[in-house]
């Protein structure tokens, strides 16, 4: 692992730090103009040497502490970085990257060439840390979090747009983005895409309501219907869309074939049984025991075979 993970793919020694195992896991996304990377590991020092510098590489890394202690030492200068504390590195430069307790980052590798069209002398802002209560910082890790699920980069538009936001965002949470353009449409997407994954995760809740989830982000109820309305939709829309497709997973679902259909209802949040079977004919052109039939259909020729 540290032979060809490290050394060959991405050009750094990694050593553990005391007599702990090492322990060390990544999980990366490449998109078009940056890569996306969570990482979590025991104690380690991570050192980008000379002989690795020979790459060429110069692109940027914005990291954020996640969890734990770190220290990064660049530049001639020894940088702590708190819980929630951000830096941006520079990859063509000799650095050492101590995590002193076992934790974990978020991290962004961006092209140079990006961020000093955004920033200016983007090398004033290398090694210089971005407090964990910077406004932007919060709402990056919110928006970039979701960017590890396969299924929300199924649209082929998603990924470029996603990556201009976080580009925007990285500019924000360093205090330097152009013109401030980048506010006015990076920080309502990043609060929209927060929105969308809270609904997700909670649409079961039959007592889940705009004034929920706008209280959860910190907005207004007004505020929040008019992110939805700035991609044609409303809060209303989107929670019922969310519902009806949680509903047709359990309709399919070979565990829950001897659930009612109304229980089913209910468990995604439905407290009306005749406005879910008419929305759900609306939205699937079937109705739900139409689903749930033809699922038993194609369980029972499957058992027998």
């Amino acid at each position: 692992w540290r032979d060809h993970c490290c050394r060959v793919i991405m050009k750094l020694d990694i050593e553990p730090i005391g007599d702990a195992r090492l322990e060390y896991s990544i999980l990366a996304r490449d998109l078009p103009g940056a890569r996306v990377m969570s990482t979590a590991s025991s104690p380690v020092r991570i050192i980008r040497t000379r002989e690795y510098l020979a790459d060429g590489n110069g692109d940027l890394v914005f990291i954020i502490n996640q969890t734990g202690q770190t220290t990064v030492n660049a530049r001639g200068r020894n940088v702590e970085l708190r819980e929630g504390d951000a830096l941006l590195m520079s990859a063509s430069e000799l650095k050492v990257f101590d995590r002193n307790t076992y934790g974990g980052a978020l991290s962004f590798r961006i092209p140079r060439s990006i961020l000093s069209t955004m920033i200016a002398y983007v090398d004033d802002v290398v090694m210089q840390v971005v407090p964990h209560n910077t406004g932007a910082l919060k709402l990056l890790a919110g928006y970039a979090a979701p960017l590890f699920n396969d299924l929300a980069l199924a649209t082929p538009e998603f990924p470029r747009t996603a990556v201009n936001h976080l580009h925007d965002l990285v500019a924000l949470s360093l205090g330097a983005a152009r013109d401030g353009v980048a506010a006015g449409r990076a920080i309502p997407a990043a609060r929209l895409r927060m929105a969308k994954s809270y609904i997700m995760e909670n649409s079961n809740r039959r007592d889940l309501s705009v004034g929920a989830v706008a209280t959860h982000l910190g907005l207004t109820p007004r505020n929040l219907q008019r992110l939805f309305e700035s991609e044609g939709t409303t809060f209303s829309e989107f929670l019922l869309s969310q519902r009806l497709c949680r509903a047709h997973r359990m309709l399919t679902e070979p565990r829950l074939a001897q659930n009612p259909v109304g229980a089913i209802a209910y468990d995604a949040g439905f407290g009306d049984l005749s406005y879910f079977n008419r929305s759900f004919k609306r939205a699937f052109g079937v109705t739900p025991r139409d689903v749930r039939n033809d699922g038993t259909r194609l369980l029972q020729a499957s058992n027998n075979r």
